[in-house]
């Protein structure tokens, strides 16, 4: 995919500690969400169906209706009103029986569009093989057929809000617990020792940090685990989230923090040239420097003969060097694989993520 344009934010968080709160870095182990899968049919639909050619949606439409005592040689289906789908949900950690979930509906065969189709019972099952809900309605494409994902002005992805009923629990059994782990979503020595010690100030001897990640707690006297977690999960410590340049190359954006430096390098890519020089030399020469742009006040030029971008500057960041391209009028492709490149050499230190 080609990119149009380039987008870079530079974002404060990543250099600044704040008080956090212990839920926004860390989870309960064993809660969590169980995805969960079926394979149904959808009728209803305008002739907008599958096609002879799908003969795995013509044998599910017969064993369908032999379920209902209708006996049908799958030769002589010829249905358009059908389409073959994938049924699939998440099922929340303490979800109950009773409870709805939303559901999202995806064709699997050459089906031109799910628009005003219904799916009939779906059993939808966990990676064990049981059963933990049923699913079952009038499909959604929401706001029309223009905004449906999938297939534009013909949509093969729809949902069904609260559309499946739970069947089945995934057990929590907290109560007869005397500990629970804790994990943390990055690994990092620094916060798993500043979470252990900010428990503990509030319940004594409580809390281990068994490695980078985990954190073992123990339940206290008089406290029952739902209450103690719910007191844990609230307690603020001091945290600056890990720096790190994350790239998302489909749409060019790049985000970055204010504070990651770039070590003195020199770099040419295509027809440009990127000379990071603490205190160099600045071309004097004003027939090779386009005045709008260079930066007042900042040490950077660039010299338009030789299509090259000179920064002088005593301390250079990704901000800085990012902003020079633009003004550069280097492509958003050129300018990520510039930084690709610059952390391959290892001017840039922090870690950088391609989306």
């Amino acid at each position: 995919m080609k990119i149009k344009g380039l987008f870079v934010v530079i974002c404060a968080f990543v250099c600044i500690s704040n008080a956090t709160m212990i839920k926004d870095v860390a989870n309960i182990v064993g809660v969590r969400e169980n995805q969960l899968i079926g394979y149904g049919l959808v009728v209803g639909l305008n002739g907008s169906g599958d096609g002879s050619s799908s003969e795995f949606t013509i044998q599910s439409i017969s064993n369908m209706l032999q379920t209902v005592n209708v006996k049908v040689n799958p030769d002589d289906i010829k249905s358009k009103n059908t389409a073959a789908v994938m049924v699939t949900a998440k099922l929340p950690p303490f979800a109950r029986q009773g409870d709805k979930l939303d559901v999202t509906i995806s064709s699997i065969g050459d089906a031109k569009s799910l628009m005003g189709g219904t799916l009939l019972m779906t059993a939808l099952k966990g990676v064990d093989g049981g059963i933990y809900a049923l699913a079952q309605g009038p499909l959604s494409i929401g706001g029309g057929s223009s905004g449906a994902r999938g297939g534009g002005n013909h949509p093969t992805v729809a949902s069904l809000p609260e559309g499946a009923l739970v069947e089945q629990e995934v057990v929590y059994d907290f109560s007869a617990q005397q500990f629970v782990v804790l994990s943390l979503r990055e690994s990092n020595f620094d916060v798993a020792t500043k979470v252990q010690n900010a428990i503990n100030s509030s319940f004594k001897n409580t809390a281990t940090a068994v490695d980078p990640r985990t954190i073992r707690l123990n339940k206290p006297a008089g406290y029952s685990m739902v209450e103690f977690l719910s007191k844990v999960l609230d307690i603020k410590f001091n945290y600056k989230p890990s720096s790190k340049i994350i790239i998302d190359e489909r749409t060019g954006t790049i985000v970055s923090g204010v504070d990651i430096e770039i070590e003195p390098a020199i770099i040419s890519h295509g027809n440009i040239t990127l000379k990071i020089e603490p205190n160099s030399y600045v071309d004097p020469d004003p027939n090779n420097i386009d005045p709008n742009k260079v930066e007042m006040g900042s040490k950077m030029s660039i010299n338009t003969a030789t299509n090259t971008l000179n920064i002088g500057s005593s301390r250079t960041t990704v901000a800085n060097v990012t902003r020079a391209l633009n003004k550069l009028g280097a492509s958003p492709k050129e300018i990520i694989a510039i930084l690709e490149n610059l952390k391959r050499m290892g001017a840039i230190s922090v870690p950088l993520e391609i989306i």
